[in-house]
């Protein structure tokens, strides 16, 4: 019984036992393989994004608030009093200068025309009258038939009416003046605001009737801190070819399609905002900007020749200040020390520390360190390679 049992579980274990040794011997080969694959992996130098630094010219550019104005803006006032007759111009409507915009009452300023015309006649008559007897008087005195203090009294009469005349003359041009007053004039082209009294008001000298305000050009009126004036003003003496240009956006973001000038700059700092205003000159023909309207100025506050430039991502900082990273001829990192000069928008200038022909790390530089090996790719491939290491974390 013995013997004939043994071949039999001879014959079951050995397919078994031989199974069995070919699974340790794969796992024994997949795990080599896991080993070799995460040696390699660890072996990959990571993928990082360079610019070459080279040198360029740059702006400082710097946005501010503003608000538009009329070039001009008139208060029309009544120059006489009287009673308001009638509003001729239209409410909003473009007037030409001279137009007339009110007429007042004319009645009580022709009776005193009319009243100084009188007055003048009555003077040129008394004035007729003096110089007759003054001719008779100079007669007499020859003949000395009369005294010297008569002749005297003559001339004097004679002068006074004359004197009188000119006064005559000056009143009636006053109620001429005064007359034409009633036709109230725009006094420049512009734009008509509303009526401020209606028809049928009596009006004292110097009323407010309407406001009158010239569009085309505009004023747009800006502040700048104290530093950027400076800056500014200073940068328009180094350079002539600063010459107050300015460009406008509007509340949407857009760009103004005109450029603008400087035409006025304050001489001293508001004590309150610390600042100094500025106006620019912008054309409206179309009347596009509307007076009152809130806008943005984007001005150039410096030019910069020969500069360093780089993303101020590629700028970072440590204990002993700012450092960017640099590959090296050999793709190996280095860290440099930088003097950095004025931010421009996303760019940092670079004073010192880097030199033209060099490669700095623009992307892919967290956790890198001095000496370690990278892959020099573009922005996209650095991004993939990060995301890649990302997804095998």
């Amino acid at each position: 019984m013995q013997t004939s049992s043994f071949p039999y579980r001879s014959s079951v274990a050995a397919p078994w036992l031989r199974a069995m040794s070919l699974l340790a011997v794969a796992g024994l080969v997949s795990a080599c393989g896991s080993d070799d694959g995460a040696a390699s992996a660890e072996k990959t130098p990571p993928m990082v994004t360079v610019q070459e630094v080279t040198r360029s010219s740059a702006d400082l550019i710097q946005e501010y608030p503003a608000r538009v104005r009329g070039a001009r803006e008139v208060e029309v006032r009544a120059r006489i009093s009287g009673v308001l007759q009638e509003r001729v111009y239209t409410e909003g409507a473009d007037v030409k200068e001279g137009d007339i915009l009110f007429r007042i009452f004319p009645e009580p300023m022709q009776i005193l025309v009319k009243q100084a015309e009188a007055a003048k006649n009555n003077a040129r008559a008394e004035v007729s009258q003096a110089e007759r007897e003054w001719e008779r008087a100079k007669q007499l005195f020859e003949r000395g038939a009369l005294s010297a203090s008569e002749r005297d009294r003559t001339q004097s009469q004679l002068d006074f009416a004359r004197a009188g005349l000119e006064e005559a003359d000056a009143r009636l041009d006053e109620a001429k003046l005064n007359l034409s007053y009633t036709n109230v004039r725009a006094p420049m082209d512009g734009s008509a605001s509303l009526e401020v009294v209606p028809e049928g008001s009596v009006l004292a000298v110097g009323a407010l009737l309407t406001t009158l305000v010239k569009q085309d050009p505009v004023h747009v009126i800006f502040a700048l801190p104290e530093r950027d004036a400076a800056m500014q003003r200073a940068a328009q003496i180094e350079d002539d070819t600063l010459n107050g240009a300015v460009t406008m956006l509007m509340a949407d973001g857009s760009e103004y399609p005109l450029k603008g000038s400087i035409d006025f700059t304050s001489s001293s700092i508001d004590n309150a905002t610390g600042s100094i205003t500025l106006r620019a000159v912008f054309d409206n023909a179309d009347r596009q900007l509307i007076p009152g309207q809130f806008v943005r100025i984007r001005l150039v506050l410096k030019h910069f020749e020969d500069q360093v430039l780089l993303p101020s991502e590629a700028v970072g900082a440590s204990g002993d200040g700012p450092q960017v990273l640099v590959v090296n001829d050999a793709s190996e990192v280095e860290v440099r020390k930088v003097t950095l000069g004025e931010v421009l928008g996303e760019r940092q200038i670079i004073q010192e520390g880097v030199e033209p022909g060099e490669r700095v790390i623009v992307n892919g530089q967290v956790g890198l360190q001095p000496g370690a090996k990278v892959r020099v790719g573009d922005a996209d491939s650095a991004q993939a390679d990060g995301a890649s290491d990302d997804t095998e974390e």
